[in-house]
């Protein structure tokens, strides 16, 4: 049965069994219905067997049985109390108001239902009979289950792609004897050859994935519902590779889903957007979310003319007018990516654009980041990249000389004046400045969206997208410019490199935590070398007491960065699987894994080496860029770059001791080890000499450590928590570190 979740644990269940079957493109074809507020049509699901089929199927149809006992063992059905209602195969008789487009048609009547071709269907698969019970001829048939919540699904049915017309030129004529002229077969050889195409035949494709999208429906099959998944099946097929490899899902979503978020602008005109939910985007499309199944998307969607819908998406699209009132936007993606990352966003935006000089002068600065010589070294090397087959910018010389990729900026009315005056003028800048960090933009093109007040965070990151609060808008460029460099960050770590486990969130936010610094500093030209390191240091020393604050003030299990440990990235057979503590209420405002992960980045760095260590990130985006990672992949490679840290003590299991796998505040930490073993000195002195008074402290009694500002203001705050101090200590004090030389902080 479905996993009954412990709310002691509130793990967020991934109960889609990739191992036997993996989407690998989705095709979104949607109305927007903000009267309603629901978006509903249909969905197209390309599939192709996994890898746990692949590798059992020669041990015949029992290869899948382990698949079906775990799912029965990991769900419980619901019924799937839905009416029946007619379900067009091409664009519906659609209804319009001033915020409104509906693709629904009325309801039908139980007896106009009638066509079902399974009357089981039509009252949904009831919950006391469990869908592994079905047998055909003693044997189960195969259930695809996919993630799926707070969505009512209306009609799942195969998909005709042989009637598109042309289509068999994909299929080379080797294939179209035997057993592949089958219609059942040739449908699933006719999806594999689509999407297995190479890359460079990327937009033919696109072209014959939309054809199939619109093909005809052939017979309908079973599904059912439970709290976090749809199964579908088809009577008789008992195996993945028997199993349609294209299917049509009818679905519409419901107000209080948890995917997006219904509310008004800033101008107070209706909207709709996707702001990272926990339960990412199940409650938009039935998909897989475990981060293992990468996919590409291709999505139309039509709004009520006046709204702009922008997407995660390859393409600045523009929109086409179907009828009077009622535009489409499409949007696709050529790079395969979990799911969870598809982001939309449907309002009246306005584009935020500059006058033509401040424009000009805004691109100039390009020209003031060049490559470090450490990149240049790799730039022009023709390595083989390590992901699977897509349009690589990597492999693309224009791409690659690339510093700014082309942008646009979009706003609600009321704040395009506060975008104009910081916001533009910032994104190339930083853009330039993280190309002179990292190296070549992954992907092509960006927008930055001014999200709603109830946006809960100053920032998220997408393909192709980027989500900002108004919060950073006033109050100067510094909030806004230090964001951006983080939100950007997260083109590489975290989107164009994933984490292979998401409970190693770390992975993502630590690196863009750091990074946002270096990116920074390099944005900022008019600063020089010293105030650029005093701005990074006074932000450890605020981070840090953050860090501090929350390990104070939260669980213990919540402070750890690889809570799964040596089991991280482990799923079952079927591919199910679950992120641990991912439903917890308070995670979704905790800074664990960005604070705690960029200190053990900081750490690295300082005990490498900055240059050196900027030259493995670039070395490690180029080896692993469209891959997903664990935290041991980038470990490894860093100390086998630099064999004389390992020497030295420093290995993957010292850092998943000290760092990820415990809670706290890690124990290597400069600013924890050093400022504590330094602050016990002081004070044992300070007892010390007031004790005996009337003698005088020998120099050579103790040694103190040279710290940096960062660190002084932290022995200073520690040592003012002492009742009293001697004179001859704050004199002692002020010779060891020359007190009076140093930055306004420590001199604060």
């Amino acid at each position: 049965m479905e996993t009954q979740l412990d709310p002691m644990k509130d793990d967020l269940p991934l109960l889609a069994n990739t191992s036997y079957m993996l989407v690998k493109h989705y095709v979104l074809d949607l109305d927007v219905d903000f009267k309603g507020k629901v978006i509903e049509g249909s969905i197209v699901l390309f599939l192709e067997t996994g890898s746990q089929h692949r590798k059992t199927s020669s041990a015949g149809k029992e290869c899948c049985q382990s698949q079906f006992d775990e799912t029965c063992e990991m769900r419980a059905s619901e019924p799937c109390h839905i009416p029946m209602i007619n379900v067009p195969t091409c664009s519906s008789k659609t209804e319009y108001n001033d915020f409104a487009i509906s693709g629904k048609e009325e309801e039908a009547t139980a007896d106009e239902s009638s066509n079902h071709s399974n009357n089981e269907q039509a009252s949904g698969i009831s919950s006391s009979k469990d869908p592994c019970d079905i047998e055909n001829h003693g044997n189960k048939d195969f259930l695809l289950v996919l993630d799926c919540c707070d969505l009512a699904v209306l009609k799942v049915e195969e998909v005709d792609v042989a009637a598109v017309s042309g289509i068999e030129k994909l299929i080379r004529p080797a294939k179209l004897t035997g057993v592949s002229q089958e219609l059942e077969n040739l449908r699933n050889q006719i999806v594999h050859e689509l999407v297995t195409l190479p890359a460079d035949r990327w937009k033919e494709q696109l072209h014959y994935s939309t054809l199939c999208s619109q093909a005809p429906g052939c017979g309908e099959l079973v599904f059912s519902t439970g709290t976090w998944s749809l199964e579908i099946r088809k009577s008789g097929i008992q195996t993945p590779a028997d199993f349609p490899h294209a299917i049509r899902i009818w679905y519409k979503t419901k107000p209080e889903g948890r995917s997006v978020a219904w509310t008004t602008d800033q101008s107070g005109r209706p909207c709709v957007y996707t702001m990272g939910s926990p339960i990412n985007n199940r409650a938009l499309f039935p998909c897989q979310e475990p981060p293992i199944a990468l996919s590409t998307w291709q999505a139309s969607v039509r709004t009520a003319a006046g709204f702009v819908v922008l997407m995660s998406g390859e393409n600045s699209a523009e929109p086409v007018q179907l009828r009077e009132g009622v535009l489409s936007w499409y949007y696709y993606v050529s790079m395969p990516m979990p799911a969870s990352t598809f982001t939309v966003a449907v309002g009246c935006w306005q584009e935020v654009k500059q006058q033509s000089f401040k424009q000009t002068a805004a691109i100039e600065t390009n020209t003031e980041f060049p490559l470090p010589s450490s990149q240049t070294d790799f730039r022009w090397h023709e390595e083989t990249c390590g992901h699977v087959e897509y349009p690589c910018r990597f492999q693309n010389p224009a791409a690659r000389l690339q510093a700014v990729i082309p942008y646009r900026v979009f706003a609600p009315w009321c704040l395009m004046e506060s975008c104009e005056e910081y916001l533009l003028q910032l994104i190339p800048q930083c853009l330039s400045a993280a190309y002179a960090t990292l190296g070549t933009h992954p992907f092509s093109r960006l927008d930055v969206l001014i999200v709603p007040s109830n946006f809960s965070s100053l920032g998220m990151a997408s393909p192709h997208i980027i989500f900002l609060s108004q919060s950073v808008l006033p109050g100067g460029s510094h909030l806004c410019g230090t964001r951006l460099c983080h939100e950007i960050a997260h083109a590489w770590f975290g989107l164009a490199i994933g984490a292979r486990d998401w409970t190693e969130e770390w992975i993502s936010e630590g690196f863009a935590t750091f990074l946002e610094d270096i990116f920074w500093a390099r944005a900022q030209q008019q600063l020089s070398h010293d105030e650029i390191k005093g701005q990074q240091e006074l932000k450890a020393l605020l981070r840090w007491r953050r860090l501090r604050d929350e390990v104070q003030n939260s669980e213990e299990e919540l402070q750890v960065l690889r809570p799964k440990k040596e089991s991280t990235g482990e799923f079952s057979e079927s591919g199910a699987s679950v992120v641990k503590y991912g439903l917890k209420a308070e995670k979704i405002f905790m800074q664990v894994h960005y604070l705690k992960g960029y200190f053990l980045l900081r750490s690295l760095a300082k005990t490498i080496g900055e240059v050196s260590y900027l030259a493995s990130l670039r070395k490690f985006v180029v080896k692993f860029h469209g891959q997903l990672v664990l935290s041991q992949d980038f470990l490894s490679m860093l100390l086998e770059d630099i064999p004389k840290q390992k020497e030295s003590g420093l290995t993957v299991e010292s850092i998943f001791q000290n760092w990820l796998d415990t809670s706290g505040i890690p124990k290597e930490c400069q600013l924890v080890q050093q400022v504590s073993g330094e602050v016990t000195k002081w004070t044992q002195t300070n007892r010390r000499i007031r004790k005996s008074s009337k003698k005088k402290m020998k120099q050579d009694e103790v040694v103190f450590q040279q710290l940096l500002p960062d660190q002084l203001v932290l022995l200073l705050e520690s040592l003012l928590e002492e009742k009293t101090l001697c004179p001859r200590i704050l004199q002692c004090l002020e010779r060891t570190y020359q007190l009076r030389e140093q930055d306004a902080e420590v001199s604060h």
